[in-house]
């Protein structure tokens, strides 16, 4: 007998993407026990979407976060497998399918979660093409078992938080990170290709570097509460360290135009950094387009570094600034 499967999807203001979002769960060649939404104190018409559909909303008047609203789709659900999908996703019709089969052939194995397409769920425009280029080769390239879990599209066995406990919701950021840092090996972790969605991602750029300083600033407190080495990282350490360099090493220049070749060569070793991600923006989207996004790349990354640094300083002044190294609970049924 197959397993029973609950859908669980977070949402916040998703009223863009939700319909696209359910119709894909729904259109899943694998049948669902259940879908339940759980809208986190939206203020569009978020509600009315998702009672189009045959799912089950929860609803809140304060928004609390992604963690908080999982761990409430978590001890609202029933099923023994729990396919989580990120709001802004849609899933291929496989996706499911794919993910469960990997857990047939894999006793170890407990969490299975995948990739995004590099075509968008909506097309709006070049930033989110950087966006989904650059989302889509980091995760290729750690296909495998890894100890990272990353939750836009996942699946999961029940009994992982009956062990380890439910989200940190001490976490707006990296709650899936640090959740899959308490996973041990007994609780297998597999990313794979063979589950795919098509995401929505950010299209305006000063809202993603905002995002981006945001998100960063739980990088330092989450990796030092990380009990193993580090998981899957979206950026190199070459790539970030040379990109964080070319601010200051900018105005040497005005002291002597000789000394712009140390900018200059930090540029390009910002791009070579990893060749594989500059090969494959050129078979995609041809050279042109490889400017612009190492341009937008680059302040991805300085937004990375900034947000790393403010949240490290913070995390020195506050320490409950961070994971609450404790578990949040367990599931109900």
């Amino acid at each position: 007998m197959s397993p029973t499967v609950s859908v669980i999807i977070p949402v916040h203001n998703g009223s863009k993407t939700l319909r696209a979002c359910l119709a894909a769960v729904y259109a899943q060649r694998h049948p669902v026990t259940e879908v339940i939404v759980v809208d986190d104190a939206s203020t569009d018409d978020t509600r009315e979407i998702a009672a189009g559909f045959p799912c089950r909303l929860l609803t809140s008047d304060r928004n609390t976060g992604p963690a908080a609203a999982r761990n409430r789709g978590i001890r609202a659900s029933a099923g023994e497998l729990l396919f989580f999908v990120d709001s802004d996703c849609a899933p291929e019709p496989d996706a499911l399918g794919n993910a469960l089969a990997i857990l047939r052939e894999h006793a170890d194995v407990a969490c299975v979660h995948g990739i995004y397409a590099v075509q968008p769920l909506f097309d709006d425009g070049p930033v989110e093409a950087y966006r989904l280029l650059h989302g889509h080769h980091w995760r290729l390239r750690n296909i495998g078992r890894v100890r990272t879990t990353l939750f836009a599209v996942c699946v999961i066995r029940r009994s992982v938080f009956a062990e380890v406990g439910l989200f940190d919701e001490n976490l707006r950021a990296s709650e899936d990170v640090e959740l899959g840092d308490r996973m041990t090996e007994e609780h297998g972790i597999v990313l794979t290709d063979t589950v795919v969605c098509r995401h929505d991602d950010d299209s305006h750029l000063g809202r993603l570097l905002r995002k981006q300083f945001g998100r960063s600033q739980l990088l330092i407190p989450v990796a030092l509460a990380e009990r193993g080495p580090a998981g899957i990282r979206a950026n190199g350490p070459v790539g970030l360290l040379s990109a964080g360099l070319v601010p200051p090493a900018v105005p040497l220049g005005l002291l002597d135009p000789a000394l712009l070749a140390v900018p200059l060569g930090l540029l390009v070793l910002f791009v070579v950094a990893d060749p594989g991600l500059l090969r494959f923006v050129i078979r995609q989207r041809g050279p042109g387009f490889a400017v612009f996004f190492y341009g937008v790349h680059l302040l991805v990354q300085l937004a990375v570094l900034a947000g790393a640094v403010a949240g490290g300083l913070r995390h020195l002044v506050d320490r409950n600034f961070g994971p609450a190294r404790v578990a949040t609970g367990k599931p109900g049924r």
